[in-house]
């Protein structure tokens, strides 16, 4: 199972990790000393947080290793096998959350570092469902997401709407703050600097500056002084609201189960 002509007619069912075949290859005596799968990997994280991945090939990777495009495929039977196992290497990076602290803390340390890690390698958001994600850090990150929200104390059948509102809004902040911490590095400017840059170049628009004018208020009210930090203030304050609707939401559950009468919500008082 999982040959690379099967990855290559069946992508969406497979995966690397799921190759469980007995190599066909040995290795043979003129192949480079000290190659091996792990450190064919990290050289690829490296490639790609250097050069990121439109850029990345085989040839690219083999030449970074000095050894031949041929001897990479001893290891591995194609470059989407690769990329795979760079994207679970990364995953790796996420730190577990602390044991004894509150489900709160503990889903803020979760989000955190997810975040961090996604900044860190901007490649790696692009990767992030193209793949299974079932390699073995890919799988720690999933369970030790699924034990915090388990102890919210939500009802089963809510716990994956609650993981996706607060991960796949960390996905969506993480992949945009990454390419623009990318883009004001690939113009050898601080973001700080990037920042006011493209500011000072809509509001010398005459159009867009009137279009723009309204969200001044709010922008100025941001606070921070720096761009990095109005950017944690706003994932700090993201993340209070998505905790404090899911703490809203296991009360409202246990008011059902105490037997109080359902509090009306907004959108059902809109409807009378």
């Amino acid at each position: 199972m999982g040959s690379a002509a099967d990855r290559a007619r069946s992508s969406a069912r497979v995966s690397v990790w799921l190759d469980r075949r007995t190599p066909a290859r040995t290795r043979k005596a003129d192949q480079p000393a000290g190659l091996d799968r792990e450190r064919i990997t990290a050289a690829t994280v490296r490639l790609l947080d250097a050069e990121g991945l439109t850029r990345f090939s085989m040839r690219r990777l083999a030449a970074e290793l000095d050894v031949t495009a041929m001897s990479l495929y001893w290891y591995v039977d194609t470059k989407d096998d690769l990329l795979e196992l760079a994207l679970d290497t990364v995953y790796g990076e996420i730190g577990p959350a602390r044991e004894d602290a509150d489900w709160p803390e503990r889903l803020r340390e979760l989000a955190t570092s997810y975040r961090k890690m996604l900044v860190a390698h901007v490649w790696a958001s692009a990767l992030i469902g193209k793949y299974l994600n079932i390699g073995p850090n890919a799988m720690l990150f999933s369970y030790a997401v699924q034990d915090v929200v388990r102890a919210t104390g939500l009802p089963l059948g809510s716990q994956t709407g609650a993981m996706s509102a607060v991960f796949q809004f960390v996905y969506g902040f993480g992949t945009q703050e990454g390419h623009i911490v990318q883009r004001s590095k690939d113009a050898g400017l601080s973001q700080d600097e990037f920042y006011q840059q493209a500011i000072g170049a809509v509001r010398a628009d005459p159009e867009l500056k009137r279009i723009v004018e309204p969200s001044e208020a709010i922008m100025d009210a941001r606070g921070g002084t720096t761009v990095a930090e109005m950017r944690e203030r706003d994932f700090l304050f993201a993340l209070d609201i998505l905790i404090a609707g899911i703490e809203a939401m296991c009360a409202r559950e246990a008011d059902r189960g105490e037997g109080r009468p359902k509090d009306r919500t907004a959108p059902e008082l809109r409807r009378q």
